[in-house]
């Protein structure tokens, strides 16, 4: 794809539940992505759960806004603060290419949900010649429609589910109907992976890994999130990774209830009741909660 052609969803965009219907050409909506691809940083990342990584590490790109504002983000720069240089499908081609040959044990789009239509371009472009996994790593507040236009350029989604409750959701994240969004787009991701599926090594080739992080005080609303995705979707479809990374970055320090890590209590009872429902994945450490785990947004590999 040429920069000079115009691609018809950023005209009128529709790409998450919010529907701003902004043209990006001209103006930018709530996410703060204009009409152009912007990424901060492109490189190998080691800090992915096993089944992703390997020794190397995943072809990690970060790509700059988002449309979810999370008080706790602990990527805000890149991610509220717009920071990163613009980048073209044929270079985001081209940066997969490079990862590839770096070791990158697959490719992985990070926050790319306002870039669905660039991120599958590049990714058509070298779909014959990659022999590596592709990831979409998500806040979860998807649109079915716009997921579809990946169909057949991503083996692994890779999205958050974040809250059950809604006040919360909009209270910490400013997504009302998280949940309901996030449910519909779950199963779109389904629909197009189908059951995970491993290679000789354990390492995933395809299906849904959902990612929950632990928020301090919603220990309930965790279980509840548990139980919906067994009930929903059912505990064989889908890995689940259950984080504990929980620190107040960013804007948390605002809001008194989530300003502190969380308990090994609460941490350990969301992982016991995953465990009673039969989902397998993963849990991490409690020291997986430090700061040196988010990497620099420096334009490395862009």
């Amino acid at each position: 794809m040429s920069e000079d052609i115009r691609i018809k969803e950023y005209e009128s965009c529709r790409l998450c539940p919010r529907e701003c219907r902004v043209n990006r050409y001209r103006e930018t909506g709530f996410c703060g992505a204009g009409a152009v691809p912007k990424a901060a940083r492109a490189a190998l990342h080691k800090w992915e759960e096993p089944c992703l990584c390997s020794e190397a590490g995943a072809g990690a790109i970060f790509f700059s806004n988002c449309n979810l504002k999370c008080v706790y983000c602990q990527n805000y720069d890149i991610s509220s603060g717009g920071f990163g240089a613009e980048v073209s499908a044929d270079r985001i081609a081209q940066i997969m290419l490079e990862l590839e040959a770096e070791g990158a044990s697959c490719i992985e789009f990070i926050t790319a949900t306002h870039y669905i239509p660039s991120a599958a371009e590049a990714v058509r472009k070298v779909r014959d010649r990659l022999t590596i996994p592709t990831v979409f790593n998500c806040g979860g507040y998807e649109s079915p429609e716009a997921l579809r236009l990946l169909e057949g350029c991503i083996d692994i989604y890779l999205p958050d589910i974040k809250y059950f409750d809604d006040s919360a959701a909009v209270r910490y994240s400013g997504a009302p109907k998280y949940f309901y969004h996030g449910i519909r787009a779950l199963k779109e991701m389904l629909r197009q992976t189908g059951r995970p599926e491993r290679d000789g090594s354990g390492r995933m080739k395809k299906g849904v890994l959902v990612r929950h992080m632990v928020l301090p005080g919603m220990r309930k609303d965790s279980i509840r999130i548990l139980d919906e995705l067994s009930r929903e979707v059912g505990t064989e479809n889908i890995l689940i990774s259950i984080m504990s990374q929980y620190t107040p970055f960013f804007k948390a320090h605002e809001y008194r209830e989530i300003n502190r890590r969380i308990t090994s209590f609460e941490y350990d009872s969301v992982v016991k009741h995953a465990l009673e429902l039969g989902f397998d994945g993963y849990m991490q450490e409690k020291s997986s909660a430090r700061e040196e785990y988010t990497p620099p947004f420096d334009l490395s590999g862009i």
